[in-house]
């Protein structure tokens, strides 16, 4: 059976990583693990984290904090979740399912939104619909959809590059030179709508598609950073 490392790189949200980790450590089996990489939180992440999770002093942005714990982890698969994040339940079989596969090098899972306001709640699943119909298309998938690896294919990549936006998408692309991408049939990845309410949804959608394009048209991604953080 293989044994996976859910790694959760952290920053400041001690309000959500206690329900992230327990949505790990719900469906764990022998050999798993969960990892937090705390990027030098104020509010106490480290010490909510603890209570479930091996947690360990990182360094931002989110792609090198992921390296970080990459580097400490023990699992034969690597499986990288939000810390506004929640896995279904079942999730991590459902990747020992995909990785029995030797054709399956990595892969992600649907994405779904945790409830918010009502009102929001139509534009949120077109979102949603969108993101999943462009990574089954694709064949790829961004952070927010947990994405995992075989720890010998993420290492033979040198894992994520240290990019403050972009990281997920390069990897994708390097990644099926190995093997095949998998986007998990099942339940989704429950994520924060948060960024999308504290902006509005149609605004924040159009804004990571001009992200995109600007990444596509050749727009380095430290340059993409610092515009993100702008307006985060």
């Amino acid at each position: 059976m293989t044994s996976i490392t859910v790694i959760i790189p952290a920053l400041d949200e001690a309000a959500l990583i206690e329900s992230a980790v327990a949505s790990v450590v719900a469906q764990m089996r022998p050999g798993d693990e969960v990892v937090v990489v705390d990027g030098g939180s104020r509010d106490g992440t480290a010490e909510v984290a603890s209570r479930g999770a091996r947690v360990i002093a990182g360094e931002r942005p989110r792609s090198r904090q992921s390296n970080q714990g990459a580097r400490r982890a023990g699992g034969e698969a690597l499986l990288f979740l939000h810390a506004d994040s929640r896995l279904p339940g079942g999730a991590l079989d459902r990747v020992r399912d995909a990785l029995a596969d030797p054709r399956v090098a990595a892969g992600c899972f649907p994405i779904g939104f945790a409830a918010a306001e009502v009102r929001h709640a139509p534009l949120l699943a077109w979102v949603a619909r969108g993101i999943n119909a462009r990574s089954l298309a694709l064949r790829q998938g961004t952070g927010d959809q947990g994405l995992f690896a075989r720890s010998a294919v993420f290492r033979a990549l040198g894992g994520f590059r240290e990019w403050p936006l972009m990281e997920d998408l390069d990897f994708c692309r390097r990644v099926k030179r190995l093997g095949t991408f998998r986007v998990l049939p099942g339940a989704p990845l429950e994520t924060s709508a948060r960024r999308w309410l504290r902006r509005g949804v149609v605004r924040t959608q159009l804004g990571m598609w001009a992200f995109r394009v600007a990444y596509a048209l050749g727009v380095p991604p430290e340059t993409l950073g610092r515009h993100y953080a702008a307006i985060r």
